[in-house]
């Protein structure tokens, strides 16, 4: 994508080398999503990478307009970008509430930094500082983790690559060349505008089309009832087969609270990968038990369930009509309906007009919102969050259809 990625000798090279960096080669980017386009399985660990180098082109560029930048800054915040999604756990955001409940990826990188920042003597405490948006040098923080971060530029541009969806590629070369500082808050020169507007444009393609593509999420959502399935099993003491680090978090009631007072729990968490859990589906496809054995067998062969979308609320009785459905074909009680039908609201909104606006330098010094600045017609109405509905159930019960509004 990039050509030739420098590492830079001494911390980097460090962090990168580091066992808790080192098992993001074995979790996806972005989770379930190459069921629908194959080429979809680039790694956490590809990303932070690419987002490291993009980083380290946005800081040229800011020096190169006479930004001072300090070796120790820069070292910093390529570290906190680097580590921006050290703490993301199996099949990334998908698992991220039913592995261990309440207890963000965001919270568990801040602690692996912490824990790392202990075991290099300190070497993190201004990457860390940057990363907690504690620094009174901002900019650095828009970077990291903003509205135009190179997180995002590294994942639109890269996720588009790995999919073939063309509608997500950006100009990020453009973007970054644009950067500059004032008052230590990010800016981008006007003359940016353009292809500002290309990226948010491509965030809102891309979330609609590949990461909540109704696909994507009915296999995302299988998934999550596999595990919920394998811990209600595991909690009536049912033997089920799983790696050490996945059994740990299989056979015990981890939340936020318990997390945070036993650091055995972050330990096993250090363990977890894909790996993991598709060993573990792979053999639960012939458990004695018949619903979790089906579910794993459909995911495994790719028979998944049948995603609808809706722009309003499923109507009661549609809902009804589906259980109804359910409960004739698969003889299941109400208890395990659940497993068979299931609902998502998802929402996304390609820009925040309420936090770190996109600032834009016009030519004569003026400071304005990208909003306010751009003349395309319909950017305001990126930032307004976008609600659908999607409703799962197996593909045996055939195609059912919403009823028409009275």
């Amino acid at each position: 994508m990039y050509g030739f990625v420098s590492i830079p000798p001494g911390l980097i090279f460090e962090l990168i080398q580091h066992p808790y960096f080192q098992r993001l080669r074995y979790i996806k980017q972005v989770s379930m999503t190459h069921l629908v386009y194959p080429g979809a399985l680039h790694t956490r660990f590809q990303h932070a990478i690419g987002a490291m180098h993009l980083m380290s082109l946005a800081l040229e560029t800011l020096k190169s307009k006479g930004i001072v930048i300090s070796e120790q800054e820069q070292e910093a915040v390529l570290a906190a970008i680097l580590l921006h999604d050290i703490g993301h756990g199996p099949f990334s955001h998908s698992l991220e509430h039913t592995i261990i409940d309440g207890v963000s990826h965001e919270m568990l990188s801040s602690l692996l930094m912490d824990r790392i920042n202990k075991e290099f003597g300190g070497k993190l405490d201004l990457a860390i500082t940057i990363f907690n948006n504690q620094y009174h040098r901002n900019f650095f923080y828009q970077l990291v983790s903003g509205q135009l971060d190179t997180d995002r530029m590294d994942y639109l541009n890269r996720d588009s690559f790995f999919t073939g969806v063309s509608e997500g590629v950006i100009s990020f070369d453009r973007i970054i060349a644009m950067l500059a500082v004032v008052d230590d808050e990010l800016v981008v020169e006007e003359k940016g505008i353009y292809s500002v507007e290309k990226f948010l444009i491509a965030r809102r393609l891309m979330y609609w089309q590949v990461y909540l593509h109704k696909t994507v999420v009915g296999a995302e959502q299988l998934l999550i009832q596999i595990l919920k399935r394998a811990k209600e099993l595991s909690s009536k003491g049912i033997s089920l087969f799983a790696t050490p680090a996945f059994r740990w978090f299989l056979t015990q009631r981890i939340d936020r609270n318990n997390f945070l007072t036993d650091e055995l729990h972050l330990d096993w968490f250090t363990r977890l990968d894909d790996t993991d859990i598709m060993s573990a589906i792979k053999t639960w496809a012939q458990h004695e038990d018949d619903i979790l054995r089906v579910m794993c067998q459909k995911l495994m062969s790719r028979e998944l369930y049948r995603t609808i979308m809706s722009n309003e609320p499923f109507p009661d009785e549609l809902m009804d009509l589906v259980y109804k459905r359910v409960k004739d074909h698969f003889k299941v009680s109400d208890d395990e309906l659940q497993y068979y039908v299931f609902t998502q609201a998802i929402h996304n909104s390609a820009y925040d007009l309420h936090h770190d606006t996109i600032k834009i330098l016009m030519k004569t010094g003026e400071i304005i919102d990208i909003a306010e600045a751009s003349d395309l017609s319909n950017l305001e109405a990126l930032a307004k969050k976008v609600q659908k509905f999607a409703l799962c159930y197996p593909k045996e019960l055939g195609y059912i259809s919403i009823p028409a509004k009275k």
